[in-house]
């Protein structure tokens, strides 16, 4: 809402005193008052009584929208790039296979290490056997000890030799697995970064996959608005059960598109640099209209401000000592009364300082309020909104009626000019 929500009023009655004047000159100047002596009737205009209550907040903050689960593909073999099994910009799932990366090399090597563990088995079936016999031999003192003890070596030698060949087959599959690159999230897969038939090496970028549903938004909380959330959630006891709207500027034909979602994670500490607490809240995305990397705003439903002072932003004028609103009396007359401004929430104006519970405050139109006025108090419904709506309506019915007059008294004042240079002629 305009800060000055009245100042057209005095542009418009001037202009039209002043054409009616031109219009009329001086006649009435010397006229008396026709209502000298007769006091005016009180004002009627609704009034308040001051109590400390909860006002919900409509506030929203910035943020990057971003996809929580994002992956970039990266090579983890050496090769050449002999596939791509996919079209950028489609929507890809989990397992999928996107690249294929010359698997034949990495096939013969699982051979080869498949060939060796199969020969360190062997030798090692026959250092057990060679073991066996040299233990029933000591028993017939047919062998030396140190004979027996160089058998039962070989046999661990042998078995330390499987493990081995093991561990390299293990590994050759490892590689020959990442030879085929497969999606590990589902999402939109972007421009590969590789062409068909180069050669790529551990650690390439390949290309990007990002998830669109869900999306997820990160974003501070000034540390006022973090304790009163953390308020908020003590009496609803779970976090999810806060939820959120996102707003995207500028989607769907220049107006704004929205998603609802629901706050997830809201931090623990203050940044001292910023004094802002970290909070992030998740949205379904699921037509993927809404991409990450624009710009949103972010707003909290439910949350707000807990006994506070607030009035109708339009009760709120601006006086020589600044802020002001009208207060009555014990007698019901208006007085000034300089305050404080907190917030703006909605249609309400929360008030820091300089009114106290139980003030009776004019919360109506103050067009045409002046200190000492005689006011004739009406019921307040609590309704702010109904109030500014009222005011609002009466101002554009005001206007048109003015610029009316102003368009009248200007036609009238045309009509009344001095004659024309061939009318003078002729007279």
């Amino acid at each position: 809402m305009k800060k000055m929500i009245h100042s057209w009023r005095a542009s418009l009655l001037t202009l039209v005193a002043a054409l009616a004047l031109a219009a009329c000159g001086q006649e009435q100047a010397d006229a008396p008052p026709q209502d000298a002596g007769q006091e005016r009737p009180p004002h009627k205009v609704e009034v308040a009584e001051m109590a400390r209550q909860d006002i919900p907040l409509d506030k929203s903050y910035p943020s990057l929208l971003r996809s929580d689960g994002e992956v970039t593909l990266v090579a983890r073999v050496s090769g050449f790039l002999e596939e791509r099994h996919f079209e950028p910009g489609q929507v890809v799932e989990r397992g999928d296979r996107l690249y294929t990366i010359e698997p034949d090399l990495y096939q013969a090597t699982v051979n080869q290490r498949e060939a060796d563990l199969q020969s360190a088995r062997a030798e090692l079936s026959r250092a057990q056997r060679d073991a066996q016999r040299f233990e029933q031999l000591l028993s017939q003192n047919s062998v030396s000890r140190q004979q027996y003890d160089q058998a039962l070596a070989d046999q661990r030698v042998a078995q330390a030799n499987v493990a081995q060949a093991e561990a390299a087959l293990t590994s050759a599959n490892l590689d020959l697995g990442y030879s085929r690159v497969t999606a590990p999230v589902s999402g939109m897969i972007g421009l590969s970064q590789i062409n068909v038939g180069n050669l790529v090496n551990s650690g390439t970028e390949l290309a990007t996959i990002t998830p669109l549903d869900p999306l997820e938004v990160r974003f501070q909380l000034p540390q006022r608005d973090a304790f009163e959330l953390r308020r908020q959630l003590s009496e609803s006891g779970d976090i999810a059960d806060i939820r959120a709207r996102l707003s995207i500027p500028g989607v769907s034909g220049g107006s704004d598109s929205e998603l609802e979602g629901r706050l997830d994670y809201l931090g623990s500490r203050v940044d001292t640099g910023t004094s802002t607490v970290q909070a992030s809240a998740t949205f379904e995305n699921p037509d993927a209209a809404i991409l990450p990397g624009q710009f949103v705003r972010v707003r909290i439903e439910g949350m707000k401000r807990f006994d506070v002072m607030a009035v109708p932003e339009i009760a709120v004028t601006q006086g020589l000592m600044g802020p002001q609103v009208f207060v009555l009396d014990d007698e019901n007359n208006a007085r000034e009364r300089t305050v404080t401004l907190g917030e703006v929430a909605g249609p309400w104006q929360i008030i820091r300082e300089g009114i106290e519970p139980g003030d009776r405050v004019i919360v109506g139109d103050p067009a045409g309020l002046e200190p000492g006025m005689a006011i004739d108090p009406q019921p307040f419904d609590g309704n702010a909104e109904a109030v500014v709506e009222d005011v609002e309506q009466q101002e554009a019915e005001e206007q048109a009626e003015a610029q009316a007059e102003a368009e009248e008294a200007m036609e009238e004042g045309a009509g009344d000019g001095p004659p024309a240079e061939g009318e003078e002629d002729a007279q």
